[in-house]
């Protein structure tokens, strides 16, 4: 692997934070991809001229954040290559942070039980298994909504078993899942949903609002993932934030 970046001894910028600058470049930017092993941190230490407390600093950083994921006697390796979310933040999470006070509720679950992971959420999971899956049909007012979920089994071994029509799914995981959410890392974009691609909701043809969460352990690893598609002609989104760095 080709490090061409050094750092800059005359900056006010602490060495740490150039050195997580440099190794998140590589992963953003997709040097490093997902599974990559990055070099030792004796390597990087030799290869920037630093200490191993700053590099060490800078990578735990990185895990913390989700991008890197140490593995005992075997080294660090990238988690997943996503671009930097900027600006880290607090706040609270909850099923229905788009719907707001006074509307009117309804959900119900249209497929549930254990299926084989798809491709595209293979890679998020980072596994082969087959997962728990759950799609539901939630109607706020006059705006129909397509929401799925996505659990390994080891996360909630009975989770066929639970109520899903009322209990929220980042609430069962705080109360019975074997690792809980340390972070969630949430996608919101635009997109289309074709006429018949949703057989079984009243959602109309023409754009949408796709919001993809993705749910991640103390240990930096995914350990769910849910998305969920809103018709309608608007839609409102609100969330508090809290600035913690």
């Amino acid at each position: 692997m080709k490090i061409e970046k050094t750092v800059d001894r005359n900056s006010k910028e602490k060495l740490y934070v150039q050195i997580y600058a440099i190794i998140l470049e590589k992963i953003a930017g997709g040097e490093w991809p997902s599974g990559t092993q990055i070099p030792p941190e004796d390597e990087l230490c030799r290869i920037y001229d630093v200490s191993k407390v700053t590099v060490r600093e800078a990578i735990q950083e990185l895990a913390r954040e989700g991008y890197l994921k140490r593995q005992q006697g075997k080294g660090t390796f990238v988690l997943y290559s996503v671009p930097h979310p900027g600006l880290t933040m607090r706040t609270r999470l909850t099923e229905d942070d788009g719907v707001g006070e006074g509307v009117n509720v309804r959900k119900e679950i249209v497929e549930r039980g254990v299926k084989k992971v798809p491709d595209e959420v293979k890679t998020l999971l980072m596994t082969e298994e087959p997962i728990y899956y759950m799609r539901r049909k939630k109607m706020v007012d006059d705006v129909s909504y397509d929401e799925e979920f996505f659990i390994p089994l080891f996360l909630l071994p009975d989770v066929g078993e639970e109520d899903m029509s009322a209990k929220a799914l980042y609430e069962l995981i705080e109360e019975k899942g074997t690792k809980k959410i340390f972070k969630v890392q949430q996608t919101i974009e635009t997109t289309r949903v074709a006429e018949g691609a949703v057989p079984v909701f009243t959602m109309p043809e023409g754009a949408a609002l796709l919001i993809s969460r993705l749910f991640i352990s103390h240990d930096a690893s995914p350990i769910a993932f849910s998305r969920l598609i809103a018709g309608g002609e608007t839609y409102r989104f609100q969330m508090e934030f809290e600035r913690i760095k």
